[in-house]
């Protein structure tokens, strides 16, 4: 049993192109206790492209361009083999739906930040506590460690669809987003704030 704070999710099998070893079909389901906690047997390839969807959808992300903002579609990284249906679920095990966004126009990218917050030991990019690297979007930052952009991108993924970090003292930001070689370097991802909240890629 899986104690959590976080709302669980589902996967919905909706196409299969092809053969998968795992002998997922059409219609097929797949409920996760929360975005950290993958059933027994989960694919993996399936988990590192998920990862960004379930952790935007825990923390309040929505799509406006889907039907139900509060899902999205992913497609398996081997082929594209299958197509999933990702949504969240609420206290009582029905499916949040949030109508599609009548306002929604197209893309606004949103403008965001990462920013070494703390520094230890050597990083082989040199970074050090101040230094502050922007983006929009889900544009990747020219010459940046991709081993830390990894790691920032379902951060910046979360926050580019609105979510909010309800346990940061702004939750507009996430400050402990932290490099996996040794931590030495930790960064903070912030969204810049803005008035309209139509978020898109």
């Amino acid at each position: 049993m899986v104690k959590t704070p976080f709302p669980k999710l589902k996967l919905t099998v909706i196409n299969v192109h092809g053969e998968c070893y795992h002998g997922y079909k059409p219609g097929d389901e797949i409920i996760l206790e929360d975005f950290t906690h993958p059933p027994e047997h989960f694919c993996l390839g399936l988990a590192h492209v998920l990862f960004p969807i379930i952790y935007s959808l825990s923390f309040g992300a929505k799509f406006p361009f889907r039907d139900n903002q509060r899902s999205l579609q992913v497609t398996c990284p081997d082929g594209g083999k299958l197509e999933f249906k990702v949504e969240i679920m609420d206290k009582t095990g029905a499916v949040e739906n949030v109508p599609k966004d009548p306002a929604y126009s197209g893309p606004a990218p949103k403008k965001m930040a990462i920013e070494v917050v703390k520094a230890k030991g050597k990083c082989a990019y040199g970074y050090k506590v101040g230094d502050k690297f922007e983006t929009t979007g889900l544009k990747c930052i020219p010459g940046f460690c991709g081993a830390a952009f990894h790691t920032a991108f379902p951060a910046l993924f979360a926050l580019n669809f609105g979510a909010k970090f309800f346990f940061m003292d702004d939750p507009d930001g996430i400050d402990t987003v932290t490099c996996p070689d040794g931590g030495n370097i930790v960064f903070k991802v912030s969204r810049s704030r803005e008035k309209k909240e139509n978020y898109s890629e």
